[in-house]
Parts: structure tokens; C-alpha cells; sequence
């Protein structure tokens, strides 16, 4: 060798080993109040970007730090946090251990905080990760800050989210009747439970909520495509079954003849506190601001636990809901193609108070969801869960809608409908995690299978339109009818026994697998890699050849976290992907009439390409997160160039937006929430002249491109109003443009401004409050490509008692 590069070498050798012999080493054990080692705890340095991982022997090991004193902090699920001090001298190593203040069960819990305002939650990505950790933007609603708002409807829970807005409320109908909302400009339902399908055709009961989480981005990678969400998914948890006696009974009155009873109670059935159960059941009556829509409900879902041994538990959770409703039509004021007559809210002039509809013009909707659950712990590394679970959902009576007839006058027709739908579901899950150590680096791993199976069985009717109607109210005959058909249920009936119907049958199947892996490089870098396949295969109806179809779709997910400073900063980017079946379609000829020939289709898909920053400061009183998203949606079907009554696949949709949320203890007492978001979307590629594919327009019910959410409370800790608290905030929706297109003219629904407010008094076993919503009894509306009327001011009190 030569000498020259001989010497340089050991020039260098020296350097380095001069280097790290001027740093020292921190090491040290983590166990659990019992005694158990601490696994996979994380140990930082506090103001530094040096850090560790426990193994699973509760060890972990912190090299090249440099001389002087610091601060070893450490975070645990279930455990309060601890710190330390130590100081370090050159070439040395110190050793500092660590007992935490919960057992090792106490450390499989899911939940690190449960703060009124939300919480979180670290099975948003079926995997353990806290917020930090995860590449992916969410928002939870917690049931204590449902309470603290006097909510009564699922719907009002996501007024507390950015980013989200209801466009109009659940209709009742077959297939979609949920309430329809806009998330990062594209359609959302709350269609999981529990991260399984949770169909509903109607509304949604609170009573057992839990938590709301709204997953923000396309997420077909975890929850594959049986459903739409290409700007996220909408996922309920329900309560869970504890080891001690408890609960509350609750009771709410309020504004259009509100009633509303609750009960939670839990119990163990083991003296061993090995089983246990929990029942919420709600019974709720409704009117409404309007002339008629009023709304019947019975809710109740029972929850079992059974914990066999420290590796084995088996749970199991059912819903039942009963309801009967009015549901007000959704007053279209364009039939898509005609020419706008009236262009503003003051020219269509609409009655705000006329629902029409009436109280005989009913529709139930129930519903019944089944769970089960059975958790394996295969080893220290390694635990299974195996899901089963079961939906029912019917849509039962008269669903009517308000559409234009094209003709340019203050008529509108009234359509009617008879719902007779059932849509059932299996789903079969069969998951398995992983949290072990390659090296030094750490990896969480979900591998998974899925299968989920649909029926759905439809004996409705035909449609006619029974009368017309002017948004004042005035009713006139629709020809060939003599007369308007009367609002109730004898005629509706009458007039749909002529309207012809054909029962109908389909059958079909998702089969799905996937996995997901969160890497760390370092403690405070991690990448996640995660892949689902999807195979999609339908029986339909014998007499429509374009309902069987089969496709197949890969769908990607990659993300990467960086924490300059451990559990307290992490700078985030994903790549998400989500995607939906398409049917085949048939074929024409260019004077309508069919060819007998039919055009496949592969799976819509949509991309998102996202950053940000997320934060949990002062020990996690202020936490925050900040992003900016891309999403493109590629190859929709849209109307064929030269014949719109073919279709084609080509089209695509490009949705941008801004992201701010915090969630903060001011003080003792003092909280708040306070969220922004700001979306705007476009066809980038489309077809000329069709209603939703026009480029350079909006494609429909993308919601206010400005969105905003406060609420902040104050609690009296001490003195003489100990208990006594007040709550204030609001929510802010700019301009609404639901009709954008050159055929027709736009319509622009205008901003609002609401704000609400409560006063309350919670106490150990009793909670008192009055709920004010939209103070200032603000005239506003939502809507998809329609316009609906929302609730002038209105109140709710409840009071409850805790055992």
C-alpha cells in the first residue's frame, strides 16, 4: 500500500475515534409497574435530536451524545410521561432506568390522550402509530365534546372538523340515502364502523359514538373500494365494554319539539373482571322548523368483552335502529341542461319554512350491524385479529324529490318514488401485526386479507311526477293529471301503482389483500410503504348483462416522517391512492337506440400528493397540524365527445386545498379547537357541454372553498362556581357555487357566519347544560346542485346523571 495513503487512513482512524471519544453514552432498562419489561418505549434527549427504542427486553441504548447535563424524557401509552436528568462525560457511558407508572396490559391501550376536544388515536392506520408518526391527516370528535355541544344528530359531530360540510341531509333513499358530505371537494358518507362497512340509508344515532374520525385523503389502500372516498373516509368507533360498574342516564329537550332520552351502562359479568358488558340505547322524537318532516327513532347496541387469558379476547358489538321519518325533498332548481331562471337565492325566492312534504309521506330506514372480534397474541412480537360482521339496511316508503321541467317559469315538478330496498353485507378479516426490530430499526408491520360480500334486492316502483310546486308554495296540476296529487300516503300509492317496476337482484364480491409497513430508519425517521390488491367480481341482474363484470386494482400508499425533535415535531409527505369499480356501459347508436354493444371500463383512480407539519408542544396541551394536498382523479367516465348518451373513460378532476387545525389547554380549564381549510377543484379533462365534465368547472358539491371551526370552553376549577362552565364558537362557510356551467349558469349560495354558544354545570355525578345554536338565527343554506334550507336558532338542555 502506499505510504502516503497508509498514513492518511490512520489520520483519519484517529480523527474519529478523537471524535467519539469526545461523546458519551446513555443507556438504561424500562419496565412496567409489575415488573415486565417496557417495550418499544421511546427515550429522548430533550432539546436534542438524539433518541431510542426500547427493545423487547425493555433496553435501549443512546450513543454519541455529546458532554454535559440533559434531560431524558420518555412517552408511553397508558403512562404518564417521566424525565430525568443525567450528565454525560466524554468517552463514558451513564445509565438511567426507568419504571412506569402502568403494567404491561395497561400498555396495550390504544388511546395515549383523552382530552374533551379530541383525541389521539393510534388505530387510525390499523397500525400503532401516534399522530407524529403518521403521514396521514385525520381529525377525531370525541362523545365528551359531542356532550359539551348538547349534539343530538351525528350529522352536527363534524362541525367541529375542517375541511368537511354537509351538502345535504340523509334522504332515506336506496343505496346512498346517508347524508352526503364534501371532503376536500369530493363526496364523503359515513359509511365504516369500527373500520369495517357500516351501510346506512338513513341516519346515523350518536348514542354510541365513541369517537368520529375523519381520515383525510384517498384511502383506498386500508379501506379498499367498496365505497366512494377519494377525498377520505368517515370512520365511527363505537363505546367499549369496561371492567367496573358505570354509566349515565341522559335527558334532552329542545327547539321543534325535541325529546330525547340516553342511556349508557356497563357492567362487569365476571367476579375475575374477565367478561364484561356495556348497553347504549337512545330513544328520540323530532319535529321540524319547517311546516311538516317530523322524525321517530329507536337506537340500541349492546358490546360484550371476554378476555380468556392474558393472549386471547373476544369481542362482540350489535346495532339495532328502528326509524320513521318525513324526509324533505331536495329542491333541485335546474334539470342539468336548460338555462337557469333564476340565478340568485333573492330571485328563486324560496320558502324556508315549507318543507313540502308531509307527515304522512313517511320512509323508514332500519338498520342492523353485527361485530365480532377475536384478538390472538401469537408472541411478544406478533398479534392476530380476526373480524366478522354483518349490515342490514332498508329503505321503506316514499322518497320525493323537487326537480326542474326544463321550462322557464316559477314551475317546478314534485317526482315521487317508492322505496322497497334491502342491502345486506359479510365481511371477513383476517389481520396480523407486527412490531419487531431488524438491527436497530424498528418495523410495525399489518399484513392482511379481506372479503367482503353484497346483496342488495330492490322491489321498488317506477317514477312519476305527481304535481307541481313554486318555491312560495303555490301547487298546480301536472298533466295528464287533473289535479295535484295530494300529499299523503293513499295517493302517493295510487298514483306509483301505474309507474311499473322491475324487482331486481345483484350479488357481489371484493377480495382483497393487502399490507402496510412503518419503518424506522432512526427514532425520529420513519417511511411507510403500504399495498393492497383488490379483486372485484359482481353477479347482477339476469336481465342486464352490464351488472356482471370483474376488475382488478392495485392501489399504493407511501409516506415518510421526519421528527426534528422527538414526540414533539414531525415534518410529513404522503402518497395516496383510492379507487372505485366501474360498470360497463351500454353502447348507442346517434339516434339514441341501443347498438346491443358494450364498452369495459377500468377502475377510477385517485392520487394525492401531500405535506406538512404536525406539533404537540407543552406536553400536549397545543397540538396542531398544518398541510397542503394535490389530488387528481384520472380516468372517470364521462359522456363521449359527439354522443352524449355513450360514455368514455378519459376524464379527470384536480382538487387543491390548505389545512390548519389546533387543539389547545390554554390554561386550567380554558380549551379550545379551532380549524381552517381552503379547497378548490376543477375538471382538468372533460367533455364540452355535459353538466359535470365541463373543464375549467366545478364537477358538483365540492362544498364552500373556505371553511372554518371554533369552539372554545371554560371550566371554573375552583371557588364558588367549581364546575360551572361556558362554551363559544361558531363555524364560517364562504360562497357556494353548486351550479357551475355555461349551458345552464352558475348559482351561488351565499357565505354564513354561525354562532353558538352553552352554558353547563358538570359535577362528578350530574351534568346540566343549555346548548344555543346559530344565535344570531342566520339564514343559510347547503346543497349539492340544490339548494336546502338549514335550522334557524335553536336550542338544546339536557341533563344527565353518572353512576
Amino acid at each position: 500500500m502506499n505510504k502516503r495513503i497508509l498514513l492518511s487512513l490512520i489520520t483519519l482512524l484517529f480523527s474519529i475515534t478523537t471524535l467519539f471519544a469526545q461523546t458519551g453514552t446513555i443507556k438504561g432498562k424500562v419496565t412496567t409497574s409489575d415488573g415486565q419489561p417496557g417495550a418499544y418505549i421511546t427515550v429522548r434527549v430533550d432539546r436534542s435530536n438524539k433518541g431510542a427504542i426500547s427493545n423487547e427486553k425493555g433496553e435501549y441504548l443512546i450513543k454519541n451524545v455529546k458532554p454535559g447535563s440533559w434531560t431524558l424524557k420518555i412517552s408511553a401509552v397508558a403512562a404518564a410521561s417521566q424525565d430525568q436528568t443525567v450528565t454525560v462525560a466524554a468517552g463514558q457511558t451513564v445509565t438511567a432506568d426507568f419504571v412506569l407508572n402502568a403494567n404491561a396490559a395497561q400498555l396495550q391501550e390504544v388511546v395515549v390522550s383523552d382530552k374533551a376536544s379530541g383525541r389521539e388515536t393510534k388505530s387510525v392506520a390499523k397500525l400503532p402509530l401516534k399522530n407524529l408518526e403518521n403521514p396521514q391527516v385525520y381529525n377525531s370528535v370525541s362523545s365528551e365534546l359531542m356532550k359539551q355541544q348538547g349534539i343530538t344528530s351525528y350529522d352536527d359531530a363534524l362541525r367541529n372538523v375542517p375541511g368537511i360540510v354537509r351538502t345535504w341531509e340523509s334522504t332515506g333513499r336506496a343505496g346512498d340515502g346517508g347524508s352526503y358530505f364534501a371532503l376536500r371537494g369530493f363526496d364523503a358518507q359515513p359509511n365504516l364502523i369500527n373500520g369495517l362497512p357500516g351501510l346506512t340509508s338513513g341516519n346515523l344515532d350518536p348514542a354510541s359514538v365513541e369517537e368520529i374520525q375523519v381520515l383525510k385523503g384517498p384511502s383506498g389502500t386500508l379501506f379498499g373500494g367498496s365505497f366512494y372516498g377519494y377525498g377520505g373516509v368517515i370512520n365511527t368507533i363505537t363505546k367499549k365494554p369496561y371492567y367496573d360498574f358505570g354509566g349515565e342516564v341522559a335527558y334532552n329537550i329542545g327547539s321543534f319539539d325535541l325529546h330525547r332520552l340516553t342511556v349508557d351502562v356497563n357492567t362487569p359479568l365476571s367476579k375475575t373482571k374477565k367478561i364484561a358488558m356495556r348497553v347504549n340505547a337512545a330513544l328520540h322524537t323530532e319535529g321540524s322548523f319547517q311546516d311538516a318532516g317530523n322524525k321517530k327513532s329507536f337506537y340500541i347496541a349492546p358490546s360484550f368483552v371476554y378476555e380468556v387469558n392474558d393472549r386471547l379476547t373476544f369481542n362482540l358489538m350489535a346495532e339495532v335502529l328502528q326509524e320513521k321519518r318525513a324526509a324533505p325533498p331536495v329542491f333541485f332548481h335546474s334539470d342539468r341542461a336548460s338555462e337557469l331562471t333564476f340565478k340568485t337565492v333573492d330571485e328563486l325566492n324560496l320558502n324556508n319554512k315549507l318543507s313540502f312534504t308531509s307527515n304522512d309521506i313517511t320512509i323508514k330506514n332500519p338498520r342492523t350491524n353485527v361485530q365480532g372480534q377475536m384478538l390472538y397474541k401469537l408472541s411478544k412480537q406478533w398479534s392476530s385479529q380476526t373480524v366478522v360482521s354483518y349490515g342490514a339496511v332498508k329503505s321503506d316508503g316514499i322518497y320525493t324529490y323537487i326537480w326542474d321541467d326544463g321550462v322557464s317559469d316559477n314551475w317546478f315538478g314534485q317526482d315521487f318514488h317508492r322505496e322497497d330496498n334491502t342491502t345486506t353485507t359479510i365481511d371477513i378479516q383476517q389481520n396480523f401485526n407486527g412490531d419487531f426490530k431488524i438491527g436497530n430499526m424498528r418495523n410495525r408491520l399489518l399484513v392482511g386479507l379481506d372479503y367482503m360480500h353484497r346483496k342488495v334486492v330492490d322491489k321498488g316502483s317506477g317514477w312519476l311526477t305527481g304535481r307541481l310546486v313554486s318555491p312560495q308554495g303555490d301547487i298546480a296540476a301536472f298533466e295528464p293529471y287533473p289535479d295535484p296529487v295530494p300529499l299523503n300516503r293513499y295517493s302517493i300509492d295510487t298514483l306509483l301503482a301505474s309507474s311499473g317496476s322491475v324487482p331486481t337482484e345483484n350479488k357481489n364480491g371484493i377480495y382483497s389483500a393487502y399490507f402496510s409497513n412503518v419503518l424506522n430508519v432512526t427514532p425520529g425517521l420513519m417511511v411507510m410503504v403500504s399495498l393492497r390488491a383488490d379483486y372485484f367480481d359482481t353477479k347482477g341482474a339476469k336481465e342486464d348483462v352490464t351488472a356482471n363484470f370483474s376488475q382488478f386494482a392495485l392501489s399504493p400508499k407511501f409516506g415518510v416522517v421526519y421528527q426534528p425533535i422527538l414526540d414533539k415535531v414531525s415534518i410529513f409527505a404522503n402518497y395516496m391512492n383510492a379507487f372505485v369499480n366501474v360498470s360497463p356501459a351500454i353502447l348507442y347508436d346517434q339516434d339514441g337506440e341501443p347498438t346491443g354493444e358494450f364498452r369495459t371500463f377500468k377502475p377510477e383512480h385517485a392520487n394525492q400528493w401531500e405535506g406538512g407539519v404536525k406539533a404537540n408542544l407543552l406536553d400536549g396541551k397545543l397540538q396542531s397540524t398544518v398541510s397542503v394536498y394535490n389530488i387528481k382523479v384520472s380516468d372517470r367516465v364521462i359522456p363521449e365527445v359527439g354522443n352524449m348518451n355513450n360514455s368514455r373513460q378519459g376524464g379527470a378532476v384536480r382538487s387543491k386545498g390548505f389545512e390548519f387545525d389546533i387543539n389547545a389547554t390554554l390554561c386550567p380549564g380554558l380549551n379550545l379547537i379551532a380549524g381552517y381549510s381552503y379547497n378548490q377543484i376543477k375538471v382538468i379533462e372533460g367533455t364540452p357541454g355535459d353538466f359535470y365534465s365541463e373543464v375549467g368547472r366545478s364537477p358538483g358539491g365540492e362544498g364552500p372553498h373556505n371553511l372554518a371551526n371554533i369552539w372554545a370552553t371554560y371550566k371554573f376549577m375552583h371557588g364558588a362556581l367549581k364546575n360551572f362552565g361556558l362554551g363559544l364558537g361558531g363555524n364560517y362557510g364562504s360562497t357556494y357555487r353548486v351550479i357551475d356551467n355555461s349551458a345552464t349558469g352558475n348559482f351561488d349560495l351565499p357565505s354564513y357566519a354561525l354562532l353558538n354558544g352553552s352554558v353547563f354545570y358538570n359535577a362528578k355525578k350530574f351534568r346540566l347544560s343549555v346548548n344555543v345554536n346559530n344565535i344570531t338565527n342566520e339564514t343559510y343554506y347547503t346543497g349539492y346542485w340544490s339548494i336546502n334550507p338549514q335550522k334557524p336558532t335553536n336550542f338544546v338542555a339536557s341533563a344527565a346523571y353518572k353512576f
